[in-house]
């Protein structure tokens, strides 16, 4: 096809930027792997909402 646009060239500053972001994605993922909970419980975190429940119980701390 003619009306093709040609490949857009990145800055150096531009691939620097998106290497960087990569790197922090990359960290983010094994840091969210590392962390991961045994035996927690199952669905939204619960601290987020300022209670546990268990067996159909909330249980505040």
């Amino acid at each position: 096809m003619e009306d093709e646009a040609p490949p857009k060239v990145l800055t150096p500053a531009a691939q620097r930027a998106l290497a960087e972001a990569e790197e922090r994605r990359a960290a983010a993922k094994a840091e969210a792997e590392k962390q991961a909970e045994l035996g927690g419980p199952k669905g939204p975190e619960p601290t987020r909402f300022g209670d546990w429940e268990r067996k159909g119980i909330a249980v505040d701390f």
